[in-house]
């Protein structure tokens, strides 16, 4: 399971340094084997590739009027690999769909991660707590 959040920098060629604490899982996990696809945020799903491939699976099967979702997810997916020195390339396509920019976060959501521009981020999370909590988490305490 991976939780938290990581501050990161796009290199010049659109890479990332996987943070340590979550390099060791994934080297273990998948082999160093990663998928990378688009979400409908507006961000980027970072999924060990085992757990992509499930995922997968349930998207395949999704009905014909979920289309623009399968061609969104399994369009865009891309297959990479951590580097030796614990990189990985985020494809060109990808950092302009997610507006990637040079300060990006990394963030641990169970299964898989969720890569966010900085900027984009921090306005996504001010609307989304100015909204106030929804409906179905009334019953939900902290």
């Amino acid at each position: 399971m991976f939780q938290g959040s990581s501050a990161l920098t796009l290199d010049g060629k659109g890479r990332i340094n996987v943070p340590t604490r979550h390099r060791d899982a994934l080297v273990e996990q998948a082999q160093g084997c990663l998928t990378i696809t688009r979400h409908p945020d507006g961000c980027l799903l970072v999924y060990p590739r085992r757990e992509w491939e499930n995922k997968r699976e349930q998207i395949a099967a999704f009905p014909m009027q979920a289309r623009a979702l399968q061609r969104l997810l399994l369009g865009n997916a891309q297959d990479v690999e951590i580097d030796a020195s614990g990189r990985v390339l985020i494809a060109p396509e990808l950092r302009v769909a997610a507006g990637l920019s040079r300060d990006v976060m990394l963030l641990g959501m169970g299964a898989h991660f969720e890569l966010w521009d900085a900027a984009a981020l921090a306005r996504r999370e001010a609307d989304d707590l100015s909204q106030g909590m929804p409906e179905v988490l009334t019953q939900f305490s902290f």
